[in-house]
């Protein structure tokens, strides 16, 4: 027996883009380049968390990655099998490895079904287990993300954001996944229901063994759930490595300006002022070479006219800048 690759999840050379079209018989008038060319891999039983500013192409990259959008160009390697080829008889089945946590816990559930029906929903599709099993599955399930049995009978609308949040992570389960691509999990819902969330989801993943790609822009939620970290700007990732050294030395411009903007826990502390320029440049036409030079206090001419190339600086620790 051949022993499984220690990589769960490798993107290489990821592109998505969007033509931009005013009307539905209009020409195209451009194209909004929300993932470009991005590269990263995942071990099976880590973390990687994702972050960026609003609008960077995160949750694209996330929808990519398991095909729920059609990827331009590149690949997407999941336990060794391109996924960006395979027809789609071979990527249903595929597909139960691969599972996804929204963001927002009220869209994301279906009014109409029963929560017990949602969660059942993807057994049925894929055939897994007989009906009576299918019910204690759906009930283990419930208790697993910390909800009575009973809760299966009633719908979405009975249920705070924090309990649908937990049907949603009940729900991306039922099918005995590898990969959760969880997209900002936690944002939309209170702190002290964010903790329980994330102290969930850990829980769960040494549990099972599961593999994350944590989206989110709360760098605090990222440092205290991920074991590695890809910074993400204008659809390019400009910065990886452990989070712990990550969080500690950020080499790339973008990343400082991250962590400096990060609100201080005291009301008198002062922080100090990022040192950025103007706005994030739209995906539709962005900057030649780094797309972060327009706005970098550190920025030289041959950032203007060529993308830099990422170099390993430590153990992992990985930057794509001219600075280096």
């Amino acid at each position: 027996m051949r022993p499984e690759p220690e990589v769960l999840l490798e993107v290489k050379e990821l592109k998505k883009y969007f033509p931009v079209r005013p009307g539905i018989l209009s020409r195209r008038r451009g194209t909004v380049r929300a993932v470009d060319g991005v590269s990263f891999s995942v071990r099976r039983g880590e973390t990687l968390g994702l972050v960026g500013e609003s609008g960077c192409g995160k949750t694209t990259l996330g929808r990519t990655i398991l095909r729920l959008v059609e990827p331009t160009s590149g690949s997407v390697l999941f336990d060794g099998k391109d996924i960006t080829r395979l027809p789609a008889g071979e990527m249903r089945t595929l597909r139960r490895q691969m599972q996804m946590v929204f963001q927002d816990p009220y869209s994301s559930l279906n009014p109409r079904m029963t929560v017990g029906a949602a969660i059942e929903e993807g057994l049925l599709v894929h055939r897994l287990l007989p009906r009576s099993e299918r019910k204690a599955r759906v009930a283990e399930l419930l208790e697993l993300v910390g909800m009575r049995p009973e809760a299966a009978t009633k719908y979405p609308h009975e249920f705070s954001g924090g309990q649908r949040q937990r049907v949603g992570i009940a729900r991306a389960l039922a099918l005995f996944p590898k990969l959760i691509v969880a997209d900002e999990p936690v944002s939309s819902l209170d702190v002290s229901i964010q903790a329980q969330i994330l102290n969930l989801l850990m829980d769960i993943q040494e549990r099972f063994g599961l593999t994350y790609v944590f989206i989110s822009h709360d760098l605090s939620v990222v440092e205290h759930i991920s074991d590695r970290v890809a910074v993400m700007y204008l659809g390019k990732i400009v910065e990886t490595g452990p989070a712990e050294r990550l969080f500690q030395n950020p080499l790339h411009p973008y990343t400082r300006v991250l962590l400096l903007s990060v609100p201080l826990p005291h009301p008198r502390a002062k922080a100090k002022r990022p040192l950025v320029r103007g706005d994030v440049p739209s995906a539709l036409s962005p900057p030649g070479g780094c797309p972060f030079h327009p706005r970098c206090p550190s920025a030289m001419e041959i950032c203007r006219s060529v993308f830099p190339a990422a170099k390993e600086m430590e153990d992992g620790h990985c930057v794509a800048c001219h600075l280096y």
